[in-house]
């Protein structure tokens, strides 16, 4: 008897300890996520143009697609990636994020620059001319989206795991495997709901049964086009908070401190001159603002540098035109 009331008791000692080891694995992801917030948002930003002017009924059948490929690219390439730079080489860490920091700043100064100066923007696929076929363009679209996407799962992935407290590489595993489902199911649960809430809004204006039915309808069906550009404001002013935010950390860890001292000094003056109350948000808000405006502008620096540089590099190399090289 007392042998077994022995093994109960370890085996409640064996599942207090796998509780409190879900519960830190569901903590580091969440603060891990949410490291990556301006990849996220820029993410549900992005995804919507692959599947317009698609059939409602291709809808989300090519979200679905999109989300199973984000899947792959997360859990079966960049997880076991991140893993060996974690394990066996975490010097190469601070330079990759700075590298994907760089990317997240070059897409949203475009961006603006591009809502500065906007022009038409025409790149010539013979293949689409070739085989109009809608199943052919299908395929094209999510091959397409899945690209974008491995570029912002990488930065995704890789701000997470510069997150995670040091620790077990299993653990570690476990943490970059939460955040790369709940973030998957966060975006693409998110595009899935943006895509269909005009269909949503046109039912209700047309079949809704009361007045107050029918008139949200209508105002969802108007007001997503606002919300649309809203959330595009709001990814591109995230990706420059955040990829400027990295490549200053970046260059602070990497011994060049000035810039990183500079905002730091800013952001307690501000909290100085708010009081006690409120100096933790006022300090946040300058460190943003600042991160976001030297994202910005290292951004624009990088335009030029991609367009004529990496562009036409990437080109010659495999073959084919990249966005970058086609501006």
């Amino acid at each position: 008897m007392s042998g077994l009331l022995a093994l109960l008791d370890d085996v409640a000692g064996i599942a207090k300890v796998a509780a409190a080891s879900v519960d830190d694995v569901a903590a580091q992801a969440f603060k891990a996520g949410s490291k990556a917030a301006g990849a996220v948002i820029d993410d549900a930003a992005v995804t919507p143009k692959y599947i317009t002017g698609f059939d409602a009924s291709r809808e989300l059948p090519i979200v679905g697609k999109i989300a199973l490929g984000s899947v792959r690219n997360k859990l079966l390439i960049l997880l076991p990636l991140g893993l060996i730079l974690a394990n066996f080489a975490p010097w190469a860490i601070t330079p990759l994020l700075m590298i994907g920091g760089s990317y997240l700043c070059f897409e949203g100064a475009e961006k603006v620059w591009h809502a500065l100066f906007p022009h038409e923007h025409v790149v010539h696929d013979p293949k689409v001319h070739e085989n109009p076929d809608p199943s052919h363009l299908e395929e094209q679209k999510v091959s397409g989206a899945i690209k974008t996407d491995f570029i912002l799962s990488a930065e995704i992935m890789t701000i997470a795991l510069a997150a995670i407290p040091e620790s077990n590489i299993w653990t570690e595993a476990a943490v970059l495997a939460v955040v790369a489902i709940g973030i998957t199911v966060a975006v693409y649960g998110s595009v899935a709901l943006i895509v269909k809430a005009d269909d949503l809004g046109l039912a209700m204006a047309a079949r809704g049964r009361l007045g107050a039915t029918r008139a949200f309808g209508r105002w969802l069906v108007k007001a997503m086009p606002v919300f649309m550009r809203i959330l595009t404001t709001v990814g591109t002013a995230a990706m420059l908070w955040v990829g400027g935010n990295i490549v200053i950390h970046g260059l602070h860890d990497l011994g060049w401190h000035p810039i990183y001292e500079f905002i730091h000094h800013m952001a307690d003056l501000a909290g100085e001159a708010v009081g006690e109350g409120f100096a933790p948000v006022a300090s946040w808000v300058v460190t943003a603002f600042m991160d976001g405006v030297l994202g910005l502008v290292w951004g624009l620096v990088l335009i030029p540098v991609a367009t004529w540089i990496i562009g036409p590099a990437i080109a010659a190399v495999t073959g084919k035109k990249t966005e970058a090289g086609a501006h």
